[in-house]
């Protein structure tokens, strides 16, 4: 659910804190023409021993990644950029909040090559109450199979956190929207069971999980891998497989997972109960187990968190 920003703090930008306001870019900057930029969604989350960072490391390992996909050389080091996100959230005085790190080709010369550009670098944090949207909470999301196919590996490179990658994201989340729904699911070129517009989704038969795999063109999300490592320490099967659109109307339960979304429970799809309509047993028991991860509650889990 997209919410009001609320100017709070300072958003660094290539290496300097500067006032929300001020945070600026050129209207030819290359990245607004062409979707030349990657970028991250981290959360930080208020937990008994202060504000943490959920999963730092391998979101700045993320980013660089993507950056690498499209030729980016961030002039930054990782531990550059981890220092200046936890800079920024101290700046914000925020104990909760939601990060965004992008890198972009900036200003310089407007053609389809971006090369000859500077990578800016940009780290912004707003507040993110837990418990947003409802839908996937408090009860269970809508969801519509979108008409915009997801696109794949052999058209860009579905692994990196792309700008370019949510332009076809947000066609989907819109039709959804418009017809309804809360969200949408987007099939692959084959047909197959991809992702969300912004979210790994999952299914449960039997009491075993299971995932598209990468090889369906999706996000390597950190909340999805987060999730994994949860069900399985919960003694869970969690398989990596295609899925197709009929498996989805005959889940035991349906979920998705995100930066935002974290674990949201699906209980309806193309007008199809999912279940009995009502969020199931093991997706609330994983809502319950990651909202105690990500806040310092499961001693397992400390290592996936940064104090600021």
């Amino acid at each position: 659910m997209p919410i009001d920003m609320r100017e709070q703090g300072r958003i660094w930008m290539n290496g300097k804190l500067v006032p929300f306001k001020n945070a600026k870019v050129h209207v030819l900057t290359h990245a607004l023409h062409y979707s030349t930029a990657v970028f991250e969604g981290i959360r930080c989350y208020n937990t008994p021993k202060g504000s943490m960072i959920f999963r730092l490391q391998e979101h700045v390992d993320r980013l660089f990644k993507s950056a690498k996909m499209y030729s980016m050389k961030i002039s930054y080091s990782k531990q550059e950029i981890s220092d200046a996100i936890i800079k920024t959230v101290r700046a914000s005085g925020l104990k909760e909040c939601y990060i965004r790190p992008i890198a972009y080709y900036g200003y310089g010369v407007l053609g389809l090559t971006p090369t000859p550009n500077k990578i800016d670098v940009a780290i912004a944090c707003w507040e993110w109450k837990t418990g947003e949207s409802t839908a996937g909470k408090v009860r269970g999301a809508r969801c519509k199979v979108s008409s915009w196919l997801r696109i794949d590996s052999r058209s860009q490179p579905m692994q990196a956190k792309a700008a370019s990658n949510y332009a076809n994201a947000a066609l989907a989340r819109v039709e959804a929207l418009k017809d309804g729904y809360d969200e949408a699911v987007m099939l692959s070129y084959h047909g197959k069971v991809s992702e969300g517009s912004a979210e790994n989704i999952f299914i449960i038969n039997n009491g075993e999980i299971s995932t598209p795999p990468l090889s369906a063109g999706i996000l390597p999300g950190i909340t999805r891998d987060s999730a994994i490592k949860i069900a399985r320490s919960e003694g869970i099967t969690v398989f990596e497989r295609d899925i197709d659109r009929e498996d989805l109307y005959v889940a035991d339960e349906v979920f998705m997972t995100g930066t935002a979304a974290e674990v949201k429970s699906v209980t309806e799809i193309d007008n199809i109960l999912i279940g009995d309509g009502k969020p199931g047993k093991i997706t609330r028991k994983l809502q319950s187990a990651f909202f105690e991860a990500s806040r310092g509650k499961d001693e397992r889990f400390l290592e996936w968190l940064t104090p600021i």
